[in-house]
């Protein structure tokens, strides 16, 4: 099944690519790598704002997270030329999960965006990935993460 069937049977529509909301560029490519900024959390086109451990549940970050999987394929689809077929592999997956001190359940959260990344992609979306709990996210967001490619 290619990876637009298998959207199409997760019932996913890829979004529109964002813009950014500051001074950088939502990818960046050098020789076969492409690099993807950070994409924050949204709910209904908004960012979702939240700290777990206070205010968010893991499982609710965790819907976040697959939120953020679906902008980053869009953006890794316009990397990519429009033609995800493209992606050799997913490399890498960082996410930042905004914390409270306590709170220890980032990787859980993460595998939100990693099992929507690993059942789209198949063996080429087993990635390597890093989950950190940080104290703040730009504009409040409850998660952020940011993904490296291989294109062919």
């Amino acid at each position: 099944m290619s990876v637009y069937e298998k959207l199409q049977a997760l019932n996913i529509t890829l979004p529109a690519v964002a813009a950014p909301a500051a001074a950088y560029v939502m990818y960046a490519q050098s020789g076969n790598t492409v690099y993807l900024s950070g994409h924050l959390s949204k709910k209904d086109g908004k960012i979702w704002v939240g700290q777990l451990g206070k205010d968010t549940t893991t499982e609710e970050a965790k819907l976040a997270a697959r939120g953020i999987a679906i902008d980053l394929i869009a953006t890794l689809q316009a990397a990519c030329g429009g033609d995800l077929k493209r992606v050799k592999r997913v490399v890498k997956l960082m996410s930042l999960v905004n914390s409270t001190p306590d709170f220890t359940e980032q990787h859980l959260v993460t595998n939100g965006a990693s099992e929507l990344i690993g059942e789209v992609f198949g063996e080429q979306g087993k990635h390597a990935r890093s989950a950190f709990g940080v104290a703040q996210l730009p504009l409040g967001a409850c998660v952020e993460i940011e993904m490296i490619a291989e294109l062919e």
